[in-house]
């Protein structure tokens, strides 16, 4: 098998599949390496003169900040970023999706929700709108966390506390308050839960009866609310939301798994700790599946608006309207001012784990980033943590920041999370699963325990991506089923809840 990949006939660069010293002819390519190349990384496969485009995955990554020799390793001290120009071709790439006949498509099993969604799990959730809550939130659920306090609940998968750091010090309307409140409105009717408690401080910016009005929420036999200056302090707060889960819990309970249609399925996809084989193996492994879903009736959640800068014209070329086009390219125009007011670049994303990695600029990071995406047409974009209300795959404006990017999606309906991976990243998120996929086969053999799929084995020749792609889908629905996913058995998901603040705190 050869030992450099190049992935598009028009690269001028391949990437190593392992680590190879200077002076090793390579005989597939006619060239002698001039350098070592680290595994991953990339290596010039023609001249490339300084200034002229160097190219992977048939797009532009970067430009030569100097004269590159056939041989030399690519990589931050010699490719740069520069002005491109983008072919943003509006629909031009969108295909009607074939969808599988409803009377032929997968199912799984799931608890069917009275508002008509479907869950993967059935917690018990205790929302928290400031961060003053927290410790009432968190006794309230350490209650219900001490061995058999559920037992006698065996459908009830736990009771979980959200804590976080906002919810005041904050301005009362804009960006950041609707974000917030997006938020609290999704958990608080995401179908994974089958009761939710509400819990505030009482004086703080972000006001219970104010997000529950806003947000059309009501107290009902599984919803409750409060804030703790009402009920008069700490310890009573925390014995009402005991008694009031006590009361919950029976219902919870009497909620069984059914056979539902994978159409009920919203899957959210992330990328953490990337590498250079991640666009190569998991990320489009995950794009096969969420294909897959996507002709079986579902929802694929793709994020990190960050992320997909340098690959967004990718985006818009598959779009299903020019109002769709644009309306992500506003998301990519408001993210360019933001980081400028704050002093931060776009093009400053790679982090020093995925450099290692091989990965070099934000557009190499973003073009392998986009291929979880899949390939069908993109129906729609939304705001962080706003409800997606079409099926398809969906882009939802977010951070790159793991856990403020699932935050959103699951906020926005997601039932299930895949997380590809290059570099090992820990991760889990309750009240949804989330299943790990590796990039490379040493990653899997080192973590195995902390890893669901191994995607390397596409780049070991053991499987296609078609393959992979299968397998994954077949995975989420057994998971969706029940099955649990290697983060859920670690323990993994209490303290991932991180929603995005966007705005002073003043």
């Amino acid at each position: 098998m050869n030992s450099i990949l190049r992935i598009h006939e028009s690269d001028n660069v391949g990437v190593s599949k392992a680590s190879l010293p200077a002076g090793v002819n390579l005989i597939e390519f006619d060239l002698s390496l001039r350098a070592d190349i680290p595994a991953m990384h990339k290596v010039a496969l023609e001249p490339i003169a300084k200034g002229e485009p160097i190219r992977k995955y048939g797009q532009v990554i970067g430009f030569a900040g100097e004269d590159i020799q056939v041989g030399d390793h690519v990589h931050t001290h010699n490719c740069v970023m520069g002005d491109l120009d983008k072919d943003y071709g509006f629909c031009r790439e969108a295909r009607p999706t074939a969808f599988i006949p409803e009377t032929e498509r997968a199912t799984f099993k799931g608890y069917k929700r009275p508002n008509g969604k479907v869950g993967t799990r059935n917690f018990i959730g205790i929302i928290t709108t400031v961060n003053c809550s927290a410790t009432v939130a968190r006794a309230i659920a350490n209650h219900f966390s001490t061995p058999g306090a559920l037992d006698a609940y065996p459908n009830v998968d736990g009771v979980i506390a959200y804590s976080h750091e906002t919810g005041c010090g904050m301005r009362s309307d804009g960006e950041g308050y609707e974000a917030l409140r997006r938020t609290f409105n999704g958990y608080a009717r995401h179908p994974n839960f089958g009761g939710v408690l509400m819990v505030g401080l009482g004086c703080e910016t972000m006001q219970v009866s104010r997000v529950m009005e806003e947000s059309g929420l009501a107290d009902t036999k599984t919803f409750h609310a409060f804030t703790i200056q009402e009920e008069g302090g700490t310890r009573v707060s925390i014995e009402k939301g005991i008694a009031q889960i006590k009361e919950m819990l029976p219902l919870v309970n009497s909620y069984t798994r059914e056979t539902v249609s994978a159409s009920e399925l919203t899957l959210a996809v992330q990328c953490g700790g990337s590498d250079a084989f991640s666009g190569i193996t998991a990320n489009p492994a995950l794009g096969v599946a969420g294909d897959i879903l996507i002709r079986n009736g579902g929802t694929v959640i793709y994020s990190e608006t960050p992320e997909i800068f340098g690959a967004e014209h990718l985006m818009t070329q598959r779009a299903e309207t020019p109002e769709i086009a644009e309306k992500l390219l506003e998301r990519i125009r408001w993210w360019e001012e933001y980081t400028e007011r704050n002093g931060f670049e776009l093009n400053n994303n790679p982090s020093p784990g995925n450099k290692a990695g091989g990965l070099t600029t934000i557009l190499e990071k973003s073009l392998g980033a986009q291929a979880k995406s899949g390939s069908t047409q993109m129906t729609g974009v939304y705001q962080y943590a706003e409800h997606v209300d079409v099926k398809g795959l969906v882009f939802m404006d977010s951070p790159g920041f793991d856990p403020v990017s699932v935050t959103g999606q699951v906020a926005s309906g997601a039932n299930v999370v895949c997380f590809t991976t290059g570099r090992g990243s820990a991760f889990g998120f309750k009240p949804v699963p989330s299943v790990k996929l590796a990039s490379n086969t040493p990653l899997y053999t080192r973590m195995k325990e902390d890893i669901d799929i191994n995607c390397g084995g596409v780049l070991d020749g053991e499987y296609t991506l078609e393959e992979c792609g299968q397998h994954i889908f077949e995975r989420v629905l057994a998971i969706a089923s029940g099955e649990h996913t290697v983060s859920e058995d670690l323990g993994y998901g209490d303290n991932e809840f991180n929603p995005w603040k966007i705005g002073a705190v003043v």
